[in-house]
């Protein structure tokens, strides 16, 4: 039998992430050249917008607009170049350590590893949050009543996904699952 279950986890990389950030780029420039062209007085094409726009008070706002949405995407471009969120969660019972890594922003605290002692994990908790902004996640409850969470950040997971996915870490690591009532599993 394996005695080492590795779980990698998505960061930034995601197709929605690349999918957001060039929409948010196109968007941005577009109000930014369209407020640059009513300050210069020079429009290439009358199809697109009208000429008599004037620069105070809508050319401005488009130009501030558009400087804030070349703004918003290169900070997504800069987080997906470096893949923030990445990682992975290694449960490994030869050396009864569970190594939670994942990547971060550059500096000197761009890497973070915690590692936790098998004997020390009471308990896997899920919690599932329904409503405007669901949350499903997974966590590591630890002696000390520390929930460390071991799910990616972004998407939710479904209902089956997560409970499959808790069940497993739980009977590898041979402790108790916690969160899941009758109603629950039966969805």
């Amino acid at each position: 039998m394996n005695q080492i279950k590795t779980d990698k986890i998505v960061g930034s990389r995601r197709l929605s992430n690349y999918w957001w950030a060039a929409i948010i780029l196109l968007g941005g420039c577009g109000f930014f050249f369209i407020g640059i062209s009513s300050y210069f007085n020079v429009f290439i094409d009358n199809l697109i917008y009208k000429s008599d726009l004037s620069f105070i008070p809508q050319g401005a706002v488009m130009t501030f607009y558009g400087m804030t949405g070349i703004l918003i995407s290169l900070f997504l471009w800069y987080t997906i170049f470096f893949d923030v969120g990445s990682g992975y969660n290694e449960f490994n019972n030869n050396t009864g350590i569970v190594t939670i890594f994942r990547l971060g922003f550059p500096g000197k605290n761009r890497i973070l590893r915690l590692r936790y002692q098998i004997k020390e994990i009471t308990a896997i908790k899920v919690q599932i949050q329904d409503g405007l902004s669901p949350k499903r996640e997974i966590y590591l409850k630890i002696k000390d009543k520390r929930e460390i969470p071991i799910t990616k950040v972004g998407e939710p997971i479904s209902i089956y996904d997560i409970e499959k996915k808790a069940t497993e870490i739980s009977t590898f690591l041979n402790v108790c699952l916690e969160g899941f009532d009758e109603n629950l599993s039966n969805q």
